[in-house]
């Protein structure tokens, strides 16, 4: 006996266990409320190496135009301003220009990097507007959750993108300045616009590869980082049956809510049964009340109906008020499939139910009348 009892506690716990690991995908209300939190699957990498890539292509693209403005402004300072006698009058000129000239040659790069900063972001999460992660927490400064933090799977993985990523910039810097050593080694002889031009050159070239592959790298983190915050959503069957009692209620309470809703319709249709001129029966399986008062009603109006126990206790009721029951198994059928409580009766049963109706007005007048 003690043998079977540890038997089925242990299969209750296995079953426990097994309800709460989390195997099962997140549900659309998970992921709505995470992503209302500022929780969404992002890498910091990738708009970083659009941002990088897009203003070393800007290079190529308005090279004229910053070779223009630099030229402007070295010339100036190195022409004109170099032997300028600085007064308190003309400092202040000098830097409005100076300021003005660094602005428009600046200008560029900062449009480009807001703009692809910004696409890079929305490509990964779409538009997404939440002051949820700016709120303080007084978990971000738990010293024991950032030691877990420093030694867990997804610092091992900076760890080793981070060394990826350095010797991959490492090697492409190796191989540029090798492939043009020989000549950087004649630099000296040549004129300073040539060598601005050379290293200019080797410069955007360097940056574009550079660019090219941290670009790959964050794609690939992206996906890392997708899997990781998928992984982080994952459910235990406990988890969606609770979130599922907490959106749509619990289904036992919602269940006394329809059962006294439907105690409450029927006494209240009961109530109505006293008023009708008859009740028109199955005989045991439909009953359905009828009601016609001409100064108030275009046609008969049906009170009440009902099937099995449900027209019994119409019978009953009307029975004891002294209300009229007549058998009529077709029109007790078809009025109960064709109308509803509060409605008139159609118009293809007028002709039956007014034939009912004399016969019970001329029964209640003979009443009357002995």
């Amino acid at each position: 006996m003690n043998e079977s009892v540890k038997h089925t506690y242990r299969l209750k716990l296995d079953l426990q266990l097994f309800n709460q690991e989390k195997t099962e995908e997140a549900t659309p209300k998970k992921k709505q409320e995470s992503r209302d939190k500022g929780q969404v699957s992002k890498t910091a990498d990738l708009p970083g190496s659009f941002v990088l890539l897009f203003i070393f292509l800007t290079f190529i693209a308005f090279g004229d135009y910053y070779k223009h403005r630099i030229m402007m402004l070295f010339g100036s300072l190195f022409q004109d301003w170099i032997l300028m006698e600085l007064t308190a009058g003309n400092i202040m000129a000098l830097f409005y220009q100076v300021l003005m000239e660094m602005l428009l040659l600046l200008a560029p790069i900062f449009a480009v990097a807001v703009v692809v900063a910004v696409i890079g972001n929305v490509i990964q999460f779409g538009f997404l507007f939440t002051g949820e992660p700016l709120k303080p927490k007084l978990s971000k400064i738990n010293p024991i959750n950032g030691f877990k933090q420093i030694f867990s799977m997804r610092s091992l993985v900076e760890f080793v993108k981070s060394i990826i990523k350095i010797t991959v910039i490492a090697v492409l810097v190796f191989a540029a300045i090798s492939k043009e050593w020989d000549r950087i080694l004649t630099l000296a002889t040549l004129p300073v616009q040539d060598i601005f031009g050379f290293a200019a050159g080797l410069t955007v070239k360097l940056g574009i590869q550079i660019g090219a592959v941290l670009v790959v790298i964050g794609i690939a983190d992206y996906f890392y980082q997708r899997y990781e915050h998928e992984k982080s959503l994952k459910m235990s069957k406990q988890d969606i049956k609770d979130e599922f009692t907490k959106s749509e209620g619990n289904p036992i309470i919602k269940g006394r809510i329809r059962e006294r809703q439907r105690r409450m319709a029927l006494q209240r249709m009961m109530q109505e049964v006293p008023k009708a001129d008859v009740v028109i029966t199955n005989p045991t399986h439909f009953a359905i009340a009828l009601k016609y008062d001409p100064a108030k009603m275009e046609a008969p109006v049906i009170l009440a109906k009902g099937m099995d126990h449900v027209a019994l206790k119409i019978r009953e009721v009307a029975r004891e008020n002294g209300v009229l029951t007549m058998e009529n198994k077709p029109l007790a059928r078809a009025l109960y499939d064709r109308a509803e409580i509060g409605d008139a009766i159609p118009a293809d049963l007028f002709q039956a139910v007014a034939e009912v109706l004399a016969y019970v007005y001329k029964l209640k007048g003979r009443a009357k009348s002995s």
